[in-house]
């Protein structure tokens, strides 16, 4: 058999059916033939597996496992894979299938590392024909804010070598993104909102659950403190590059204390275990107009006392 072009590797764990049954139909209603597409459907120990319930179950590489998370989930779906492309699609979500035709479109002419698009909350878009112009991955992050959802792009699946995602931590896209940008020499944005994405109250992004949240906070700092370890080790353009996602995610975790503690010795307790970890203060680059006035505010004191105050007034 000739290699697919695009592996799908779909997670799921005690989903609706019927979402489902989208999800698989939004990846067979695009233009691959049978054997240019691969679908890989990883059951990560759902109380019931689905399988029998799928009508497209026929098109499918079915693989069940007991619960262990969706890092090994999709790492089980990565070793399974065979082709040429990955594409990651959490179950409850799909793809849309104009805008995703145009990101095909770029793999087949060009032969890309990665084509990154956008995900959307509507159902139907008009497609952007512009692109960026192809650059490297380090370039692109040096440039850009990183988007770290893994569903965000199809990638070449030799690019991964043996990066593989995290087990058992929140967040793991945070920690597998950037290592895999830093990976492709020739990367695309296609401006495009090819991806379904379905929010959900009750994910881990908004549990108010205490130990969810102390969780999300541990996991956090630990994704930032090795990737900080990582950017050490690398040549300068790659530590540079990844030196700006490593501060972005600090602002980020320094902002989600606030929101979520909306104490300042909870904020000055945070900020002398990021002092110990090498990873504050935050570097003096002038990343984004955002980063710039955070940065000014969280170096001072009364610029602390000004955030916590400020969050305080929000509802």
């Amino acid at each position: 058999m000739s290699q697919p072009l695009v592996s799908f590797i779909v997670t799921t764990y005690n989903l609706p059916v019927a979402l489902l049954e989208e999800c698989l139909n939004s990846i067979l209603a695009l233009s691959l033939t049978k054997d240019e597409r691969e679908i890989i459907l990883v059951d990560d120990g759902s109380d019931t597996p689905p399988i029998n319930q799928l009508p497209q179950k026929g098109e499918l590489i079915f693989i069940r496992q007991d619960n262990q998370g969706l890092s090994v989930a999709r790492n089980i779906g990565i070793e399974r894979a065979q082709g040429e492309y990955i594409q990651f699609v959490d179950g409850d979500d799909y793809l849309l299938t104009v805008p995703y035709e145009h990101c095909l479109d770029l793999v087949r002419r060009d032969r890309l590392d990665m084509v990154l698009f956008h995900a959307s909350a509507g159902s139907h878009h008009s497609v952007s024909v512009t692109a960026s112009r192809p650059m490297s991955g380090i370039q692109y992050m040096a440039e850009h804010n990183v988007r770290s959802a893994v569903w965000g792009c199809i990638f070449r699946r030799q690019t991964l070598g043996d990066l593989r995602f995290t087990p058992g931590i929140y967040h793991e896209d945070e920690d597998f993104t950037p290592q895999l940008l830093l990976r492709c020499e020739r990367i695309v944005d296609s401006h495009v909102a090819a991806y379904f994405y379905r929010q959900h109250a009750a994910s881990i992004t908004h549990s108010t659950d205490a130990k969810v949240v102390a969780k999300r906070f541990e996991d956090t700092l630990r994704v930032i403190t090795h990737l900080r370890n990582i950017a050490f080790q690398l040549p300068t353009s790659s530590r540079m590059a990844l030196q700006r996602r490593v501060a972005q995610l600090t602002m980020d975790y320094l902002y989600q204390i606030l929101v979520g503690t909306r104490s300042r010795q909870r904020l000055e307790a945070t900020i002398h275990l990021l002092s110990e970890r090498g990873c504050y203060p935050l570097p003096n680059r002038h990343y984004t107009l955002k980063y710039t006035l955070f940065r000014s505010l969280i170096a001072s004191s009364w610029g602390r006392r000004l955030l916590v105050a400020g969050i305080k007034t929000i509802k």
